[in-house]
C-alpha cells in the first residue's frame, strides 16, 4: 500500500484534488472533514473543548466562529486545542486504513501536514499549488472570511514555497479543471497505479 499525503495552503484546490483521487478509485482521508464531524453536533470533542474554551459550546452546539476568534491570536490557546484535535484524528485515520486495508493505495488530505511535522508517515507528498493571486480570490471569496482572518491564516501555514519544495509532487491548481485532471492521472501512472 502506498499512503500518499496530499497537502497545500489553505485556497489551492485540495479538496478539488481530491475528489479527482477519489473518481480515480483511491480512497481518500479528508482530515477537515473529519474534525468537522468530531466538532459538529453530538461530536466527540464538543464537551471536551466547551470545557477547555467557556462560551463556545451553547445547547450542545460548537460555536466554530467563536472558537477560531479565541484562537487564532493566541498560540498557547491553538495548541491546546490541537492537543485535543490531532489525536483524535490520528485514531480515525488509522481506523480509515484498517478498513481500507488491501487497497494499492490511500489518500490523506492533510491541510497541516508540514505544520504537524506528520510527513515521516507517508510514502509520497502531493502538494497543491497555485498563484498567491488565485489563492487570495479563492479564499476571500468565502462566506466569513476577511483579509485579517486570511493572513492571519497564512502566518500560521508553512509558506507555499517551502511546501513545493519539500514535495514529491506538486499540482498546479491555477489552471482548468482538466488540466489538473491530468496532472492527477500522471502522478497515477507513475507510481504504477493507474487503471487499477
Amino acid at each position: 500500500m502506498i499512503k500518499i499525503a496530499l497537502t497545500g495552503s489553505i485556497g489551492m484546490g485540495k479538496s478539488t484534488v481530491a475528489r479527482m483521487f477519489a473518481a480515480a478509485g483511491v480512497p481518500v482521508f479528508d482530515a477537515d472533514a473529519v474534525v468537522r464531524q468530531l466538532q459538529g453536533p453530538g461530536g466527540l470533542l464538543v464537551e471536551r473543548i466547551g470545557a477547555l474554551f467557556p462560551g463556545t459550546v451553547r445547547c450542545g452546539t460548537l460555536d466554530r466562529d467563536c472558537l477560531a476568534q479565541i484562537v487564532l491570536e493566541d498560540p498557547a490557546k491553538l495548541a491546546a486545542l490541537e492537543g485535543l484535535v490531532h489525536p483524535a484524528v490520528r485514531e480515525w485515520r488509522q481506523a480509515f486504513v484498517d478498513e481500507h486495508a488491501g487497497a494499492a493505495a490511500l489518500v490523506f488530505e492533510i491541510p497541516l501536514l508540514f505544520e504537524t511535522a506528520s510527513e515521516s508517515e507517508f510514502d509520497k507528498i502531493v502538494v497543491v499549488s497555485a498563484s498567491p493571486k488565485i489563492q487570495r480570490a479563492r479564499v476571500l471569496a468565502r462566506r466569513g472570511m476577511s483579509e485579517v482572518k486570511f493572513e492571519s491564516i497564512l502566518r500560521r501555514q508553512v509558506p507555499d514555497e517551502e511546501k513545493r519544495r519539500r514535495a514529491d509532487f506538486v499540482i498546479d491548481t491555477g489552471t482548468d479543471l482538466s488540466t489538473t485532471e491530468a496532472q492527477v492521472r500522471d502522478i497515477l501512472v507513475s507510481l504504477g497505479l493507474a487503471g487499477r
